[in-house]
């Protein structure tokens, strides 16, 4: 799914662990994902955040979500979690689906 409003420069340093935290907060997303081969990520000076691909142009989140959940309406609440952080169009796919259970329900909000 994509959003597509108006963009603003968003600070990868500033922005790419909120929007995790947002991301993650959203009720049924089990995790952030790095995509097949770790390549979703940002970048940051000693470490990285995974799941979460802050572009020039737009922010890409790739995520888990609970086996649960309804895809679509927790993709837009993805969406809107993230352009409380940023205005840049948001794409989020999801990765994969995960069985609830009690290790992951106590992740989900």
């Amino acid at each position: 799914m994509s959003s597509d409003t108006p963009a603003r420069a968003v600070g990868p340093e500033d922005d790419a662990e909120r929007i995790a935290a947002a991301v993650t907060a959203v009720k049924g997303v089990a995790g952030l994902h790095a995509g097949m081969f770790g390549e979703v990520a940002t970048y940051l000076p000693g470490r990285r955040v995974s799941g979460i691909r802050i572009g020039s142009d737009r922010v890409d989140v790739h995520v888990s979500l609970a086996l649960d959940a309804p895809v679509r309406p927790t993709a837009t609440a993805i969406q809107r979690a993230v352009a409380e952080i940023s205005d840049l169009p948001v794409d989020v796919t999801v990765e994969d689906l995960l069985p609830v259970t009690p290790q992951i329900s106590r992740g989900l909000r």
